[in-house]
């Protein structure tokens, strides 16, 4: 029997901005403006004159889908197609109405300035040894973004590689997206893409002489690339050429090719991948004597399959771990691989495989323990493992026959976020942050366990003046879920904060305290920053992921629901102080919170989300998350999905928060449809008072390749937002 879902007549509903009402008593200390126990005082935006410009009514479609028996309304379909002379009209009234609100929040030309300052903070990020070759990346405050640098010496001075800005135009500006030095440090291969794109192309650069070799690789998105011992050549993975594969399946078939120098790359031989799923992630790895080749095929963030080949000889391709259901990873040094695996270990352990005879010579060296093994490396001769302990960042250490030799006394609340050394060196470099801690690098001696400072980030803020600590509470189910705050030292649990509750809770990514330079606009002005190590994230091993994965999802949204409540039971804040906000899987999650709880948050902002969870995988390169969410097209994945997709589960006649919804026309993982028709579905459905509002980015991208000056604009329009809803004057 067909069941049909009835959505109300009420689509194209106008959006209603009303005008704004700030004080009610004076501010605070704290910066915030008085409210009534009861609430009772509408907090808004921006007053619209008579003429004033409104929300843009969009046209609602006779469109459906029927999907194992259900009939699913899509009445915004047509701005799937983002691109098109209508749908780029309903974008651009929409942003004028954006730039119109946001634009009389009050305090929002202080805003920018604040931000201006804290955005001068340098950053320091990615990490690479090469011989006595360091290579990182840094910005300056007048950078526009990181530029590349290396140090010739650990003790040279830093001589600037690759600044982006100087490779690209105003209209299209160019990002790294990855590099890779050679095994000397000598030669530097590369991905650059326009507009934060990340369809990268590989080029290759003396590092003494900063010339370009004349080989050009298209197509190497988020290039997986080992380069042989001499640097003659090296194993990449890329993408096919549009015309190659059937159309539209131009961004699977990652596969794994090998590059001389010199060489056509029209001619590099597929080495790794042929006969896979087509949707298979690949992956190249050498081990340090270039003798034997890894090959990976990722299938979700949960599995992968591992081979190896014996180069000596030009061996056939061997399974390590295939079909088993778990992860595998590892160095290989000469010929043993020290792999970490999940399998038969939720917080993983780490195995001895002797890649000659791979397929039955694992030997248990570290087992598995109460705390996650996030990595493992080699470095100076050890073995060393970073673990998660309560989400903060630990290192061990231990001899090549497993035998413990102690840790690495990092800060407390360190999450470590790089590292870089090699087998046959002596230094180990360890890059940390935590909340209240700028990026720094310390340098280990592997031979004397000495730890001393490196490089670090100087910041004009008062540490003392802040509290960052982690608290537990229960959620749904009974589970008990860590998350960490950080505030004033000096504000008041009296219910009144505003507070910003954050996460993100899905491929096993672990959410680690880190430090972010724009926090400080909210901490100052006495506001509460929020984040939950939720369920799908990988704080506590395969075993937490799985929980909030597939058919668990739902616990991910419970647990993230489950911290609002206990700030609020807390007196931290109460609903209309409170705004969540999120971005990409952590988008999806603030989009389940809305139309699952409306009633606890008075503010939300989704960048990048996944909303349309019946059609993701139709788009860009959502078919690869399939592992992690589950397809709409197995009946019974369908169900899991469609009972939380955003889009699908906004009820007309709600009250729902005010909520800004960001996208932007290049991003290549979510398809700005998401953005754009869940914008047009809240704006028909809303009843409240809180606008509803899209910010649509050009050229701009996911991640990455974004200039300082539209990372500033796009904080200014989000704090504002924030400041404007929650009722809180900077």
């Amino acid at each position: 029997m067909t069941r049909r879902l009835s959505w109300s007549r009420r689509l194209g509903l106008l959006l209603v901005l009303p005008c704004i009402a700030l004080a009610v008593s004076a501010p605070t200390a704290a910066g915030m403006v008085g409210e009534s126990e009861a609430d009772t005082a509408l907090r808004r935006i921006s007053p619209l004159e008579p003429g004033e410009a409104i929300a843009p009514k969009a046209r609602v479609t006779i469109v459906s889908d029927t999907l194992h028996g259900y009939v699913i309304p899509d009445p915004y379909r047509w701005l799937e197609d983002f691109e098109s002379e209508e749908a780029q009209e309903w974008i651009e009234a929409q942003q004028s109405l954006t730039d119109l609100v946001l634009g009389r929040v009050p305090g929002r030309e202080r805003i920018r300035n604040r931000l201006s300052e804290l955005l001068e903070i340098p950053s320091l990020s990615s990490l690479s040894l090469r011989d006595d070759r360091f290579f990182f990346r840094r910005r300056e405050a007048d950078d526009e973004q990181a530029v590349l640098y290396v140090r010739r010496g650990l003790g040279a001075e830093p001589d600037e590689l690759i600044d982006p800005e100087k490779l690209g135009g105003d209209d299209a500006p160019v990002g790294i997206d990855w590099w890779y030095p050679s095994r000397d440090g000598k030669l530097l291969a590369y991905g650059t893409s326009e507009s934060g794109s990340e369809l990268s192309t590989l080029r290759i650069m003396h590092v003494d002489s900063k010339e370009l070799l004349p080989d050009v690789i298209p197509h190497t998105r988020s290039a997986s690339l080992a380069w042989e011992p001499d640097g003659g050549g090296f194993y990449y993975t890329r993408f096919p050429a549009p015309g190659d594969v059937p159309e539209g399946e131009e961004q699977f078939h990652r596969r794994v090719y090998h590059h001389t120098l010199g060489d056509d790359p029209l001619d590099d031989p597929l080495v790794f991948g042929g006969g896979l799923d087509m949707r298979a992630w690949t992956g190249a790895q050498l081990s340090n004597d270039g003798r034997f080749l890894l090959g990976y095929a990722y299938y979700g963030s949960a599995e992968n399959d591992l081979y190896v080949r014996d180069l000596e000889g030009n061996g056939e391709w061997k399974a390590i771990a295939e079909g088993l259901g778990a992860r595998f990873s590892g160095a290989a040094i000469g010929d043993v691989l020290y792999m970490r695996t999940t399998l038969d270990a939720p917080n993983a352990r780490v195995v001895r495989v002797d890649l000659t005879r791979p397929e039955e010579t694992w030997v248990d060296f570290i087992p598995e323990g109460e705390h996650s093994i996030l990595d493992c490396r080699c470095f100076g001769g050890r073995l060393f493992v970073l673990y998660l302990k309560n989400a903060y960042s630990h290192i061990e250490v231990f001899d090549t026959d497993g035998q413990r030799l102690g840790g690495i006394a990092l800060p407390a609340l360190a999450d470590v976020f790089d590292w870089a050394g090699e087998w046959d060196g002596d230094d180990l470099f360890v890059a940390i942050s935590s909340y209240l801690q700028p990026p720094q690098i310390l340098r280990y001696h592997v031979p004397t366990a000495d730890l001393e400072p490196y490089m670090a980030v100087e910041a004009p803020i008062d540490a003392s003046l802040y509290v960052e600590k982690q608290v537990w509470y229960p959620s749904r189910d009974g589970t008990m879920i860590s998350m960490f705050l950080v505030h004033r030292k000096d504000i008041e649990l009296d219910g009144s904060n505003p507070t910003i509750l954050t996460g993100y809770g899905g491929f096993s990514v672990p959410v680690s305290p880190g430090f972010a330079r724009n926090r400080y606009l909210w901490l100052d002005a006495g506001g509460v920053y929020a984040t939950p190590n939720i369920r799908g994230g990988g704080e506590y091993g395969e075993a937490w992921h799985e929980a909030g994965m597939l058919g668990n999802k739902q616990n991910t949204f419970d647990d993230f629901i489950a911290a609002a409540e206990w700030l609020i039971a807390n007196g931290y804040t109460r609903p209309s102080r409170l705004a969540v906000w999120g971005g990409s899987n952590g988008g999806l999650l603030v989009g389940a919170f809305v139309t699952q709880r409306p009633d606890l948050a008075g503010a939300a902002i989704a960048g990048a989300a996944l909303l349309d969870m019946t059609r993701f995988h139709l788009f860009s390169i959502g078919s690869i998350w399939t592992p992690e969410y589950g397809s709409p097209d197995d009946p019974e994945e369908f169900e899991w999905l469609y009972a939380y997709s955003p889009y699908h589960q906004v009820a007309d006649g709600t009250e729902y928060p005010a909520v800004l919804l960001e996208t932007a026309d290049t991003d290549t993982r979510v398809h700005p449809s998401h953005a754009l028709k869940m914008t047009a579905r809240l704006q028909a459905a809303t009843t409240s008072d809180g606008p509803i509002l899209l910010r649509y980015e050009r050229q701009a991208g996911h991640a990455g390749g974004t200039r300082m000056s539209r990372i500033l604009d796009a904080l200014v329009d989000e704090y504002s937002f924030l400041f404007g809803t929650l009722g809180v004057e900077y």
